[in-house]
């Protein structure tokens, strides 16, 4: 397949907005400029279809413009648009608050405070963290994306340009390494990564980082846009219960993989047992409006007072009722059930085409949420990221919307309520894409942009 480089109203569009849109602001991947979307089927402004793989980087788990949440929109907006909760209340927020600590997980009485995207909220985690222990260190991961305000990026551990250029970052963030099962070393058992990675996760406490200054452990249940990467079982109840040994808050980031995404209504449990003290939600909580919240143990959140911690368009009341209509949506609609159900489908298919392209080097699938990585030899595990990008834009070129993380790992993140015929089609275009790809069929376009990451 040869990309042809036709000059499309997208193209064109793409063209004049080159020269006013900030390059910061995006990470470039192909040419799509969408009109509009409904369940998992997007239509660009050259009516070009195409099956959603993305959703919107996880940010449309119940489907574009789902029924629900556009009816929840159209009539609060004709109620009210806006007031801000920093000053009084309204219903909807009121409402959402109370529904979020229900679904929460634990048992414990916990409160909520609204902010804007999944970034502020981890901003969040890192004030009331602070305030609540009277501690000042917060431990982060490498390979991690927690946002793009200035507390999250400095939690975050995916991008050099996410520091560079920008330095110094916020003081007492310390990162340590996240573990990977994929590239664990020769002969060594699932339980011999757990501990290897937790030996790692103890090293700052013996040498730099005093265990009784350090605020909260954040850390994804499955790292997002780290290549969607699950620690095992074994290594995440030994950071719980060293947590819990010294006094330090567990935190966990839900915003990419929480609500339904993993087969569960959040990642977290995905273990046993483990209930954190504050956890962040984003993106999918409001169908893509901007919403986010932190959710945490009631004395967590009771130890800042205001102004520490609002926004004048946080809780809105537009996308309070959003998110209402979305969580219940994916419970009516049993979405999470549905995800877990879709994804052993979708992850069997994948390690099918695994033992046909030798490219395929991991499967990683939790729910409709996977990782496929692409090598260039199984037994090195060299990254191939040049075979990932021609795979993305074949798949572009033929009707899927699926993009790269970390450059080599296609990142299979579709809306829950994708059918099974889409979800057949669109895993034969990724079949047939490993197949161009091996056959040297697909020619990227002239670019000097960088693609991905």
């Amino acid at each position: 397949m040869i990309f042809i480089n036709k000059l499309t109203k997208a193209k064109k569009l793409v063209q004049e907005e080159s020269q006013y849109y900030a390059r910061s602001a995006r990470i470039n991947y192909y040419d799509l400029v969408i009109d509009h979307a409904h369940g998992a089927t997007l239509v660009d402004v050259d009516d070009n279809e195409y099956i959603d793989l993305l959703a919107s980087a996880s940010a449309i788990n119940v489907g574009h413009t789902h029924e629900n949440v556009v009816k929840a929109i159209s009539e609060q907006a004709k109620k009210l648009i806006h007031y801000t909760p920093a000053y009084f209340h309204h219903v909807p927020e009121i409402d959402l608050a109370q529904k979020l600590v229900e679904i929460a997980p634990g048992n414990s009485e916990k409160m909520v405070s609204f902010g804007n995207s999944g970034s502020d909220a981890n901003d969040a985690i890192i004030k009331f963290s602070r305030a609540y222990t009277n501690r000042q260190y917060i431990v982060s991961y490498m390979g991690s994306y927690h946002g793009s305000t200035y507390g999250s990026q400095t939690l975050s551990g995916t991008s050099l340009n996410m520091t560079r250029n920008m330095g110094p970052m916020l003081p007492g963030v310390v990162h340590v390494p996240y573990p990977d099962l994929y590239r664990r070393y020769a002969g060594e058992t699932e339980h011999d990564v757990a501990v290897r990675c937790f030996n790692e996760f103890k090293k700052p406490f013996e040498s730099f980082l005093p265990a009784d200054e350090t605020a909260c452990v954040l850390i994804e249940p499955i790292q997002g846009d780290g290549g969607i990467v699950k620690p095992p079982e074994e290594y995440m109840q030994l950071v719980y219960k060293f947590c819990r040994e010294n006094g330090i808050l567990f935190a966990v980031d839900e915003v990419n993989q929480g609500l339904g995404r993993t087969g569960k209504m959040w990642g977290i449990q995905q273990y046993s047992d483990i209930e954190p003290d504050l956890m962040s939600v984003g993106k999918s909580l409001a169908s893509g409006l901007p919403l986010s919240a932190v959710i945490g143990k009631k004395e967590i959140i009771q130890s800042l007072d205001a102004p520490a911690h609002l926004f004048t368009t946080s809780g809105n009341p537009i996308c309070a009722a959003a998110a209402l209509a979305t969580i219940k949506t994916i419970e009516d609609e049993k979405l999470a059930e549905k995800s877990a159900v879709d994804g052993a489908y979708a992850k069997q298919r994948f390690l099918d085409m695994q033992k046909r392209h030798p490219m395929i080097g991991d499967v990683r699938m939790w729910g409709l949420n996977g990782g496929i990585e692409l090598v260039k030899d199984s037994d090195t595990k060299e990254p191939d990221k040049d075979a990932a990008t021609k795979v993305i834009y074949y798949a572009f070129n033929h009707g899927v919307v699926i993009i790269t993380l970390a450059g080599n790992i296609l990142r299979f993140q579709p809306p829950l309520v994708i059918t099974r015929e889409q979800l057949d089609t669109a895993l034969q275009v990724l079949d047939d894409a490993f197949t161009a790809v091996e056959n040297d069929e697909v020619t990227l376009p002239k670019s000097d942009k960088k693609i991905g990451w």
